[in-house]
Formats: structure tokens, sequence, C-alpha cells
């Protein structure tokens, strides 16, 4: 017996002094049937890889991206804190994230989470981003982070790190809307 390795479809002629391909049924299947195949096979995938399990399922590409990076110290998690008290769990770059970055990821967080409780319904829930940072600020242990340029280390935020949503208010103490 050689060490060749077996080619899929392929006997080896040391197995049965076969060298043809093997007959394989290959079945046309149509789109549905290959989405619901391919996000099957995902789901059962980040389900038996531990550092994936966390992961929900219609998993996709950038949340593994995400979840790989945080787990080979290239990214943070940020908890964000919604108004109604809801930790929201973020992941951002490790070095030169920026106040912007951080926006980006939570909006991201946001859209996919709208478009997983969304399904099926005919109208998706939008959300102003441009009115949400016009009315509220971002705030780490008390200080705003006012500066969308700004690295995060230098407001102090880090991994596992708390932010919450303040809102922005006018010199009289009135809400900015």
């Amino acid at each position: 017996m050689s060490n060749s390795p077996c080619v899929l479809g392929y006997k080896s002629p040391e197995n049965d002094g076969i060298n043809e391909p093997e007959e394989v049924e290959d079945a046309p299947l149509s789109h549905e049937e290959l989405v619901e195949l391919t996000q099957k096979t995902l789901s059962a995938l980040t389900q038996a890889i531990p550092i994936l399990s966390d992961l929900p399922s219609g998993v996709t590409l950038e949340e593994v991206a995400a979840q790989v990076e945080l787990e080979q110290g290239q990214s943070i998690t940020v908890y964000v804190v919604r108004g109604d008290g809801e930790i929201m769990k973020v992941v951002v770059p490790s070095r030169g994230a920026t106040v912007r970055d951080l926006k980006a990821a939570i909006a991201r967080h946001m859209a996919l989470r709208l478009s997983r409780q969304s399904k099926g319904k005919h109208r998706p829930v939008k959300i102003s981003w441009r009115y949400i940072w016009k009315s509220n600020w971002i705030s780490a242990d008390g200080v705003s982070l006012r500066d969308d340029s700004a690295l995060l280390s230098e407001y102090g935020v880090g991994n596992r790190s708390k932010v919450v949503f303040v809102p922005r208010l006018n010199e009289r103490g009135r809400r900015i809307n």
C-alpha cells in the first residue's frame, strides 16, 4: 500500500485496481436548496468549533472574522449599554480603533440584529444613525467620546469596557433633538 493521498472520486490502483472516477450523482440544486444547505452546514460548523459556538445562527462572514480576531487578541469587546438597559456586545479592532470605528461597529451590530428580527416581515426597521449621533454621545466612565477621530484608548476604552448612550444637551441643559 502506498502513502499517496486518495483523491475524492478516484480509487487508487492499490485499492481495487481501478483508476477511473467513481460515479457521483450530481443533482442540480435550486438556489433556495443551496442556501438552506449552506446555512445548515455553517450552523453545524459554528456549533462544532468552540471559539465560534457563541455566534448566532445565520452567521455572516464578518461575524466569524470578528470572533476569530477576538480570540487571537486582534480585537476587543466593548459592552454598549442602551437607554433601555440592554447591553450589546460589540467587537472593534484593538489597535488604532477610533470613536468612529466604535460607532460603525454599533451600527453594524444593530443592522444585523434588526435584519434577523425582521425576517419574513414586509418592511425592515431602519435606524437614522445620523439622528442618533446628533442627539446622543457615547460616554465611558462619565467622559463623553466627542471626537470621532480620537483613539478609544485615549478615553480609556479597552477590552470589556462599558460605554453608555448619554443625551446631548445644549448650553441651557436641554436635550438636543
